[in-house]
């Protein structure tokens, strides 16, 4: 039974009933969404950390990440227009691979989603430091750092902010996405004032050696500046509340992946134009320290302000994403059924929306930024290598099957995804890669001694 698969029939039944999500989103609403999840972290913190592994090339770690992703959101396009369920590629799999796939790459996005949203949070918090610092206020170490991390006892501002952006979406995703479009737009603009300010300062000797690393440093970038596109396939969990799906979910996952990719790289250029690599090891709020370093520090607050805005974005997402992945498979009997209740009022799955909430609030306390990107990055690469294989699967299994957007190129897409994803996975840390072994261990465990034996799909 648990290599059993689920049929896009029975898989569309669920957008009826109790337990059926509203369609509420609109199509400019899943773009700004799409852009709101990814554009954020990956520019106004990661980009710090990863160049002092690649140097100036990150701008090329950059381009083969984006290249990789653009890769996987094919694939990811072509199912969402299939089946626009909320899940995304723990959906997919189920319809393509069978239950036990389902389950590990739910488990897996679990781990990226859990981590990544208590990694943005730390990257907020960062921010608010930095901006309260410009105007004088100097919060104490022991409240803004985690256990062990420059005299740091709990990280209190990324707490905050997770927990109001979870009332927000117990509210609603209708108030959060509007929410959502405002933040976008100023963000956007944010990131081009800062190109403007900086293009006069660049000094091209700071991109001189251009690879101090080598190849094996832009890879490791590569690696890491990986979790900056991350947030596009939270787009997908979206599926079940956008209108007209078939056709918008292609045009906004495929959309949101290249232009941030173009943001990325400029952004990248100017900040290891203006700051030498290395001193990026001081600071988790890379782009305004490099406003400070040219004599902005009014820059720098305002850039901060575009920072806590897009960033706040990427958090609303991801924990929106979070808790859709916990209602697919809830709802599907592989977790607790009460998970997939949804608030009488408000008509949100309130209970897993408030868990998540918490949980990833105790993570971004007490745990470092380092560790937590390293985690988020390995659990993706992973969900992309399934979806990837499921796409092969499926047009091999069932041919016939209406295929409103169709990945390109077929099977050189796909294969190529998975080898790439597979290479920058093992350009992570060792240690990285023995807790992820052990986290998806404790995952089938859990399947083995609740999921599969209360799965609905037992009759189907």
């Amino acid at each position: 039974m648990m290599f059993k698969t689920k049929s896009i029939d029975k898989l569309m039944e669920h957008c009826q009933g109790e337990h059926a999500l509203q369609r509420v989103l609109r199509p400019y609403e899943l773009v700004l969404l799409g852009i709101g999840a990814v554009v954020g972290t990956g520019i106004f913190v990661i980009t710090g950390i990863a160049a002092t592994q690649s140097g100036p090339a990150i701008i090329l770690s950059f381009i083969i990440a984006g290249i990789i992703c653009i890769l996987a959101a094919l694939c990811y396009a072509e199912f969402s227009a299939m089946v626009p369920v909320a899940g995304s590629a723990y959906t997919y799999c189920y319809a393509s691979l069978g239950e036990i796939w389902a389950w590990i790459i739910g488990w897996d996005l679990i781990l990226e989603y859990a981590v990544s949203i208590s990694a943005v949070a730390i990257g907020w918090s960062a921010y608010v430091v930095n901006l309260l610092a410009d105007i004088g206020i100097r919060l104490p170490p022991y409240l803004v750092n985690p256990p062990g991390v420059a005299g740091g006892l709990i990280n209190l501002p990324a707490a905050l902010i997770i927990l109001s952006i979870t009332a927000m979406l117990v509210l609603g995703m209708r108030e959060s996405a509007r929410l959502n479009s405002i933040i976008v737009l100023i963000n956007v603009s944010i990131i081009l004032l800062f190109l403007f300010l900086t293009h006069d300062h660049i000094n091209p000797g700071n991109w001189y050696p251009f690879m101090p690393f080598g190849i094996t440093g832009v890879l490791t970038g590569a690696a890491i500046v990986f979790f900056a596109y991350i947030g596009f396939d939270a787009v997908l969990t979206a599926a079940e509340e956008i209108e007209e799906p078939q056709k918008n979910l292609p045009k906004g996952i495929i959309g949101s992946v290249v232009i941030v990719m173009i943001l990325y790289v400029c952004v990248a250029a100017a900040l290891t134009g203006v700051v030498p690599y290395g001193d990026f090891l001081q600071t988790n709020a890379p782009v305004a320290y490099a406003l400070d370093q040219i004599g902005m520090p009014w820059g720098a607050a305002l850039i901060s302000v575009g920072a806590l805005c897009g960033i706040t974005s990427v958090i609303l997402v991801s924990l929106y994403g979070q808790t859709r992945i916990f209602f697919a498979m809830a709802r599907d009997g592989l977790l607790p059924d009460a998970f997939s209740d949804l608030h009488a009022r408000f008509h949100t799955p309130a209970k897993i929306t408030m868990l998540v909430g918490i949980v990833t609030a105790i993570l971004a306390c007490f745990i470092p930024l380092d560790v937590i990107a390293e985690l988020v990055n390995i659990g993706t690469l992973s969900a992309f290598i399934i979806v990837a294989a499921g796409i092969l699967v499926l047009r091999r299994a069932q041919p016939l099957l209406v295929r409103p957007f169709r990945c390109p190129l077929m099977p050189l897409v796909p294969l190529l995804c998975i080898i790439s994803c597979i290479v920058l996975i093992l350009m992570l840390p060792v240690v990285t890669q023995a807790r992820f072994i052990v986290w998806m261990a404790i995952g089938l465990v859990v399947y083995f001694f609740y999921g599969m034996r209360n799965s609905t799909n037992k009759a189907a």
